[in-house]
């Protein structure tokens, strides 16, 4: 089943050292704002022998789904569909425009394996929102040992469907909806 093996959790970030086989890229992934540190995002999810390569260790290609689906959590987590048919109004009145988010760039670095049957957990923080597009922090964790990090960049799309059945849909780029905005700052 989709999903199963992940647990969703809420953490606030802090200024943590790294594992020093893999050291900060950018050290504004452990920025702390003022007194409130930044709401990161996790799941955890236990790696599966599909994951991984012949001697049991994970695929560098298994990341990248790993990836996108911490961030279709932190987006389900705040309300904000995936890919909405039409508009959402949530328990607050507050209504999203069915946008979806296409990905235009994403990258991981490694600093150490995972196994097979190791429980990772994924942490997902908003690193800039620009006028269309988002990009996300991702880090994965096994224990507090930092495993691999990347990012994940986003461009925010309304998605056009054609009346005709069978008629394929068709993307158009609009700049990121106030309502959202303001849901994905809470992981900024």
């Amino acid at each position: 089943m989709p999903g199963e093996g992940l647990v969703n959790t809420f953490k606030q970030s802090s200024a943590k050292t790294p594992s020093p086989a893999c050291s900060p890229s950018d050290s504004s992934a452990y920025v702390q704002v003022g007194t409130h540190a930044a709401m990161t995002f996790s799941i955890e999810r236990r790696i599966e022998f599909r994951d991984t390569d012949a001697a049991g260790i994970v695929h560098f290609s298994a990341f990248f789904p790993m990836m996108e689906a911490a961030e279709h959590a932190m987006l389900r987590s705040l309300g904000i569909p995936v890919l909405p048919e039409s508009a959402t109004r949530l328990a607050d009145g507050t209504e999203l425009p069915p946008v979806t988010w296409p990905r235009i760039a994403a990258n991981c670095r490694y600093c150490t394996a995972a196994r097979f049957d190791d429980l990772l957990r994924i942490e997902v923080q908003v690193k800039r929102i620009g006028n269309t597009s988002i990009e996300y922090h991702c880090r994965f964790r096994r224990a507090e040992e930092l495993i691999a990090e990347g990012t994940l960049t986003a461009v925010c799309c309304y998605l056009n469907h054609d009346s005709e059945p069978g008629a394929e849909g068709h993307l158009t780029k609009t700049p990121i909806p106030d309502s959202i905005r303001k849901l994905l700052t809470r992981h900024q």
